[in-house]
């Protein structure tokens, strides 16, 4: 199944624990550090460089590209260590995370209660998601580096609704 991001509420009611889906259009990257610096932000009542709002976050740092391509390696990173952040990110409107691996019930829960997903990306494939970005933009915390916020530009992304929005999980 083919979908473009972001996701409408028909889509979202429409897609099940265990679909395998292609993905396209926008999602935003973030590690560790970048969630640590939008909390911090969120924290001090301060807007963020970016819009949450119906955001797909990729739990990923793109590695740099080589030459002729709009971004490198871009595997994801295991999303139980961003359990912490995920719940109050969706109830400020996230649209939906994409990782690696099972997250926790209280993510489970939150992602149920707000009616969005989680999207499970393969581990160990970061060439071929590399092969997927068309345009890729750092648009907030160059310092970070890798672990900056990435705005990617995706065709054919794949991924396996780990969570679907009523809160079934393939874990």
């Amino acid at each position: 199944m083919q979908y473009t991001l972001p996701l409408t509420e028909e889509d979202l009611s429409a897609l099940k624990a265990g679909d395998g889906v292609l993905l396209s259009g926008t999602i935003l990257t973030a590690r560790d550090c970048a969630h640590k610096r939008i909390f911090a932000l969120l924290d001090e009542g301060k807007a963020l460089p970016f819009d949450l709002q119906n955001a797909y976050i990729y739990y990923a740092g793109p590695c740099p590209a080589p030459k002729g391509k709009a971004c490198g390696s871009c595997g994801p990173t295991t999303a139980a260590r961003m359990n912490s952040f995920a719940p109050r990110l969706l109830k400020l409107g996230l649209g939906g995370m994409i990782g690696k691996g099972e997250m926790s019930e209280e993510v489970r829960a939150a992602v149920a209660e707000t009616g969005r997903i989680y999207f499970a990306a393969i581990g160990g494939a970061g060439a071929l998601y590399g092969n997927c970005i068309q345009k890729s933009e750092c648009i907030a915390f160059p310092d970070l580096l890798s672990e900056a916020v990435y705005k990617l530009e995706v065709k054919d992304f794949p991924v396996v609704v780990a969570i679907d929005s009523q809160g079934n999980s393939i874990y």
